[in-house]
Formats: C-alpha cells, structure tokens, sequence
C-alpha cells in the first residue's frame, strides 16, 4: 500500500464520519411555539355572568383577536409545530380559547377549540384587491399596440 493511497483512505473516512455527523445533527427535531392561549387551570378564575371584558384583557393580555361587534368576543390563539430537518413543519398542537360577552361586556361564555376538534374559527379576515390582473407579458405587449400615438411615433410635434 502506498503512502497516497492511505492518506486518501483516512481522508475518506475523516469526511465520511463528518457527512454522518452533519446528516444526523440536521434531522433533530425543533419545536417551535407561537401565540399564547389561557391553560384550563388559569380559565377557573373567570365566572361566566360576572366577569367583566377588561377583567379578561387585564387578566390574560391583549387579544390575539377580537371580533365584530355582533359576535362580541376575545380570542387567545397558540400553535406547536415541530421541524425535522428539510421537511416542512408540522403543526402538531393548537389551542383557540374564545371569551364571548353580551351586550353589556359580561362574559357570556369560554370555549376552548383544539386542533382535534377540526372546528374552523375564523379569527380574521382582511382581504384587498391588489388591482394587479392577471395578464402575461405577451398580452401586455399587444395590448399596449394600439394605445401607440403615430403622431409621437414619427416625431411629429
């Protein structure tokens, strides 16, 4: 065995061991929150006919949402996703908790949605029109051929 060809081998195994360690480093598992909802055990404290709107707001923070004036309720929103690697994330926890209150800002009720449940709430909905059509480039060139001055285009003043 020559001299280069067992420095190559040790070099191989040197970059093989490494290309493993990266591999198994870049597929670890990362969990990443987002949002904040009010535990079960936090939601004891509020007393539905007595508690008050602000008495929620001051207790669990600003809402994630608050909802038009005749659905009249406070949403707190979290989310658990977990990243393997280049995959994309997995959400794999969720947790809605919506105070609804009457008229006079008395809780009325306070639900809790989980992923589970597969209930939609739509917490909200802003929608503009970005006024952009869908035209390709062609279409915009010849739609462009007939807005062509003759006059501007020869020059002419």
């Amino acid at each position: 065995m020559s001299k280069t060809s067992g420095k190559f081998q040790i070099a191989a195994r040197i970059a093989g061991i490494a290309l493993v360690l990266a591999a198994t480093s870049a597929c670890s598992k990362i969990d990443k929150f987002h949002g904040y909802a009010p535990a079960p055990e936090e939601l004891t404290e509020i007393t539905p006919g007595l508690t008050t709107r602000a008495e929620v707001v001051a207790r669990f923070g600003p809402p994630m949402s608050e909802g038009t004036l005749a659905n009249n309720a406070v949403y707190y929103a979290s989310s658990q996703f977990v990243h393997f690697g280049a995959f994309a994330p997995k959400e794999v926890d969720r947790q809605v908790v919506a105070f609804r209150f009457d008229e006079n800002n008395i809780t009325q009720d306070v639900a809790r949605y989980t992923l589970q449940d597969g209930q939609v709430v739509s917490l909200d909905r802003r929608v503009t029109d970005d006024g952009i059509q869908d035209i390709t480039f062609i279409g915009q060139l010849l739609g462009s051929l007939g807005r062509i001055d003759a006059g501007t285009f020869l020059g002419d003043s």
